[in-house]
């Protein structure tokens, strides 16, 4: 995540935007070992589900870049939540894995989430057994956290918008579990190269020449795959994690879209056939893992594989594909054992780091949460000003007296010169500080969920930590799935912090961050090595109270004297060519007056005799809705599809749909619109 926070000076509106049903199941059995009576066991209970979490397309704050600017006008591809449900029947154990097209997972999404499952399920689904990532597309609309330093951009929070995400989360997670069947699952690793590049080798390369030495590269290649398949042969879903910045798409992009991970899913789920309007389909999931300084833009991470987002998306995501399909259809290590799982809540606003975790030192303390003022400079994925690694003595003029004088960066966080106390804002902090942490195991296989943005070697070595610990139970393969549960910033290693580039100045809790989160995993993976319960830790607080929803809706929709809603404005040609691009403009309404869950904006449709197949909708990266406003209440919609080499010959048209909204005098009245191109041939 690249967010500049030039703007909690810039925006003067920064302090505005502050502003149960009976189970249907039984509760789940005491936890169980990793191993026990699960070893040599291959078969699990497996289901998948896919749910639209798209959101406002237009006229909305984008959520990664913290651009102001940057607003939501229309959409490349939608955003999906992709859930999976593995239960064990020998130890009669689940966990839920999510991997959704979000920036991040917040807090309060999870809770809200969970507390929809407890109504639906009883005690089934929980806290402690579900785990909700996300893949951090910067391309997605934002407002969604109950924390205000996350909302900054929207200019406050959005409940349309949340509730999209929540609610797309748990119907995603509920067909899933209607979906589940007996099945097993296969693992298999490798790694891909060419896809990612380290954007802070300076801060990498003070990591210790002997540490460094054990790695070949500088960021994670290795691809962790799963390959889910039902007793019958009927092909579930795969999971991936691999860790890479879904940067592909940039600052100015307005369009809504799963970057190269979703890209890379719709990739793999259209090769298997899945059609996105079917209630059970084959889901492939293309998750984060500790992608803190992992850029997809190879070019020292400024430029993607091309000058053009779109492009560069295709590239990245088409690697990811390749290697992730060359992966399942190689996998042949069954996972084996029962599923498990520990979680607790942590304050890492004051903890004690044993001097075990400390290189030698004695124990050391965490800090309340606070950012740096390198967080101004950004990355290469999102440049902002100012130097990388600035400390007081660099800082000039204003920022020296604003920065140094009026936020000392005080003995806990050095050499961190702090900008802003997030944690220790009254009367509610602007940034999370206790924090939930989770273990699951499925089988020999264990997910390490972090709240953050963890680098190359911070990740490395809290895998190595909980490795150390569970290895003797059984468990061969560690992977981390980043942005998980809710969101607190990046972590880096010690060594890393010191030079403050923006992943140090990112990181909210001081030098001893990693080493607090290695601690605490360690007890976590310990309690499930010796089958023991853990202490759930301090609830976080509820910061949904006085929650002030202050995003403006539409107030009207009007066209041009002598037009209709779906009017035709700029109409396609009469025939076209595989690769060329149909556009097509239409007078329309906002997209805010119905988002179209679950449904399209367009539809690229191919007469079959009497009836107008639809062979593309505005999931399909082909296609691009894109809207704007002219004048006060007037909507111009586009409409493109670049025709791929695969479309059938034949006579082609072009549909949008929409909604726009009318003020009448006692009522508002939302009413629904059509809108249809000439006829074309593609040949």
């Amino acid at each position: 995540m690249n967010l500049k926070f030039q703007i909690l000076f810039l925006s003067g509106v920064v302090i505005a935007l502050l502003g149960c049903a009976k189970p249907l199941v039984k509760s789940p059995q005491a936890p169980q070992p990793v191993s026990g009576d699960c070893a040599g066991e291959t078969t699990f209970l497996l289901g998948s589900g896919i749910y639209d979490i798209t959101g406002p397309a237009a006229e909305h704050g984008m959520m990664g870049y913290a651009m102001i600017g940057q607003q939501t006008a229309g959409i490349h591809m939608r955003l999906w939540s992709r859930a999976f449900v593995v239960a064990s029947p020998c130890n009669h154990q689940r966990v839920v894995f999510v991997s959704a097209d979000l920036c991040m997972i917040f807090q309060a999404v999870k809770q809200h989430v969970v507390a929809k499952l407890r109504r639906t399920y009883g005690d089934l689904y929980t806290d402690e057994n579900v785990l909700l990532s996300a893949t951090h597309t910067h391309s997605g609309p934002g407002g969604f956290s109950h924390y205000a330093l996350y909302n900054l951009t929207t200019f406050g929070f959005d409940k349309r918008n949340f509730n999209v995400i929540v609610d797309g989360i748990y119907q995603s997670i509920t067909r899933a579990h209607n979906n589940l069947t007996p099945g097993t699952i296969k693992i298999a690793d490798g790694d891909l190269l060419q896809s990612s590049v380290n954007r802070s080798r300076v801060a990498y390369n003070l990591n210790l020449q002997t540490e460094r030495a054990q790695y070949a590269e500088d960021t994670d290649k290795k691809m962790t795959a799963l390959k889910l398949v039902a007793s019958t042969g009927e092909e579930i879903g795969m999971i991936n994690w691999f860790a890479v910045h879904a940067t592909s798409m940039g600052n100015k992009n307005q369009l809504i879209s799963g970057d190269n991970k979703g890209y890379a899913s719709y990739l793999f789920e259209k090769s298997k056939g899945s059609d996105y309007t079917a209630g059970k389909i084959f889901v492939a999931a293309f998750a984060q893992s500790n992608e803190g300084d992992a850029s997809p833009n190879l070019n020292d991470g400024v430029n993607g594989l091309s000058e053009d987002d779109f492009d560069s998306t295709a590239a990245s995501g088409l690697r990811q594909y390749h290697k992730a399909l060359e992966l399942y259809n190689a996998a042949n290590e069954l996972l084996q054992g029962g599923v498990n799982y520990r979680h607790a809540y942590v304050d890492f606003s004051n903890i004690t780091v044993e001097s075990k975790w400390t290189e030698g030192m004695p124990a050391q303390k965490t800090c309340p949460a606070a950012i740096g003022l390198s967080m101004l400079s950004g990355t290469g994925d999102g440049p902002g000003f100012g130097k990388k690694g600035w400390k007081c003595d660099d800082a000039k003029k204003f920022w020296n007296v604003f920065v140094c004088t009026v936020f000392p960066p005080g003995s806990c966080q050095e050499p961190k010169p702090v900008i802003l106390q997030t944690g220790t804002i009254k009367p509610r902090p602007w940034t999370p500080q206790i924090l939930p942490l989770q273990i699951v195991t499925i089988g020999n296989l264990a997910i390490l969920a972090v709240p953050a943005e963890f680098t190359t070697m911070a990740g490395r070595r809290l895998r190595q930590t909980v490795l150390t610990q569970l290895r003797d139970n059984g468990i061969e393969h560690v992977v981390i799935a980043g942005l998980s549960n809710a969101y607190a910033g990046y972590v880096t290693t010690k060594e890393e912090y010191q030079v403050q580039y923006y992943e140090g100045a990112s990181t909210h809790f001081g030098p001893w961050t990693l080493a607090a989160y290695q601690q605490e995993f360690d007890r976590l993976a310990l309690a499930l090595k010796n089958n023991l319960p853990v202490n759930p830790g301090p609830q976080p607080p509820d910061q949904s109270r006085g929650l002030i929803d202050v995003q403006p809706d539409v107030v009207l929709d009007s066209k041009p004297a002598g037009k209709e809603f779906g009017s035709v404005h700029l109409d396609a040609d009469s025939a076209y060519r595989g690769g060329q691009t149909v556009q097509v403009a239409f007078w329309g309404g906002h997209p805010k007056n119905n988002l179209k869950t679950q449904s399209t904006y367009l539809e690229v449709q191919r007469k079959n005799g009497d009836v107008w197949d639809t062979v593309a909708r505005d999931w399909d990266p082909e296609t691009k809705y894109m809207w704007k406003r002219e004048g006060l209440a007037y909507s111009h919609v586009t409409i493109q599809w670049t025709i791929p080499d695969t479309a059938r010959p034949g006579v082609y048209r072009i549909r949008h749909d929409g909604h726009r909204k009318k003020n009448l005098i006692i009522t508002t009245q939302i009413r629904p619109y059509s809108g249809i191109s000439r006829e074309f041939t593609v040949n």
